[in-house]
C-alpha cells in the first residue's frame, strides 16, 4: 500500500470512530507499524496546518481524536447553544478533582477533604464512567478504593493522567498552601471549559 492511500485510510479511521484510537488499534487495522501510524499523523497535522484547516488530531486518553481549534470555539457554542448538556455539579467536580489528584482514594477519605457525605456524588460519578472501583485499601474494613478513568481523560481532553498539575504546583501558582482541593476543582472546570451546576449533592445521606 503506498504512503498517501495508507495516510487516507488512519485519516478516515480517526474521523470515523466515536472514541480515541490507540496507535496500536490502528495498526492493527491497516496492517501498519505504531511507528508508521504516528508518522502518518503527525504528516496529516502538518498538512492541516499549512492549508489552515479548522481541526486538528490530538491524542487524548491513550488515543488519537480530532479536534477543533481553540479560536473558533464561540462559534461552534452558538451552534449548540440551547442543547441540553450533561455537566458536573460544583459538589460533583469537587469529589472528582479529589480522586484525580489524589488516586486511589476511599470514600472515607475523599468524605473527610470534603466535610460532608459524598456517595451520591460517587454514584453519579461512577454512573457517568468518570471514576471506577480500583481496588480496596489495606486499613481496617479494607474500604473500596476510587481512580479516574478513560472516560475522565476523554472528558477533560487530556491524554494521561500525568498531564495535570500536582497539588503542589497549583498551590504554588495560586499563592495558596491549602484547599488544594478547591483549587484542583477550578483546573477540572477550566479542562472542561464549562461552568458548573448546583444541584444540591451536599444533602447527601450515608450508605
Amino acid at each position: 500500500m503506498d504512503n498517501g492511500k495508507l495516510k487516507q485510510i488512519v485519516e478516515a479511521l480517526i474521523l470515523a470512530s466515536d472514541v480515541p484510537l490507540s496507535e496500536n488499534k490502528i495498526a492493527g487495522l491497516v496492517e501498519a507499524t505504531p511507528s508508521q501510524i504516528k508518522e502518518m499523523v503527525d504528516e496529516l497535522n502538518a498538512e492541516y496546518a499549512t492549508s489552515n484547516r479548522a481541526f486538528f488530531i490530538t491524542r487524548v486518553a491513550g488515543g488519537y481524536q480530532v479536534n477543533t481549534r481553540k479560536d473558533l470555539a464561540p462559534w461552534i457554542k452558538k451552534l449548540f447553544k440551547g442543547r441540553a448538556k450533561p455537566r458536573l455539579s460544583q459538589a460533583g467536580l469537587e469529589a472528582l478533582a479529589i480522586i484525580a489528584f489524589r488516586q486511589p482514594i476511599s470514600r472515607t477519605e475523599i468524605d473527610a477533604i470534603r466535610g460532608v457525605h459524598s456517595g451520591g456524588v460517587l454514584k453519579n460519578l461512577l454512573e457517568r464512567n468518570l471514576i471506577a472501583i480500583s481496588g480496596r485499601s489495606e486499613e481496617v474494613g479494607r474500604p473500596l478504593l476510587y481512580g479516574t478513568t478513560t472516560e475522565f481523560l476523554r472528558y477533560f481532553g487530556i491524554n494521561d493522567i500525568s498531564e495535570l498539575p500536582k497539588p503542589k504546583e497549583i498551590e504554588e501558582i495560586m499563592g495558596k498552601l491549602d484547599g488544594s482541593q478547591e483549587i484542583s476543582a477550578e483546573i477540572l472546570s477550566a479542562l472542561a471549559d464549562e461552568e458548573p451546576v448546583i444541584e444540591g449533592e451536599e444533602n447527601e445521606t450515608a450508605e
